[in-house]
């Protein structure tokens, strides 16, 4: 198994995944302890399979250390079949009690060739309040 890394960004067996955030301030309340964000994520095959996303586990781990763990199938119902060379995106997003966050994972993959599946690692990624660190 070969990583590279670069900011949210995490190559695992030629597929990497790419993170760009958002913070949703018109789905937020600081005086409820609500605060919304989006993430769009990039899968690019860049091995030389056809490859399906079967599953994901999320970890979440909010600013006072309380961690939560999503575990399902595909991503937004979906179980994309991925060719060499192409790429899956999609856009979801979470919610946390705190202004600031930190996302990571992995999605469990399949090898359309031999069936043989195999965990690509998600980068870890923060999620955060635009004003909370000034």
């Amino acid at each position: 198994m070969s990583l590279e890394t670069e900011s949210n960004s995490l190559t695992t067996s030629g597929i990497t995944v790419k993170v760009e955030t958002n913070f949703i301030s018109e789905q937020t309340s600081a005086q409820n302890a609500h605060y919304s964000f989006a993430y769009r994520i990039t899968i690019q095959n860049n091995s030389d399979y056809t490859v399906q996303l079967l599953s994901r586990k999320w970890i979440l781990t909010d600013a006072l250390g309380k961690v939560r763990t999503v575990e399902g199938k595909g991503v937004v119902g979906k179980q994309p079949v991925i060719a060499p060379g192409e790429l899956h995106v999609y856009v979801s997003g979470t919610n946390f009690p705190t202004p600031f966050g930190k996302m990571e994972g992995y999605y469990i993959m399949k090898r359309m060739l031999d069936e043989q599946e195999f965990e690509v690692g998600i980068p870890v990624f923060i999620l955060e309040y635009p004003f909370v660190l000034n």
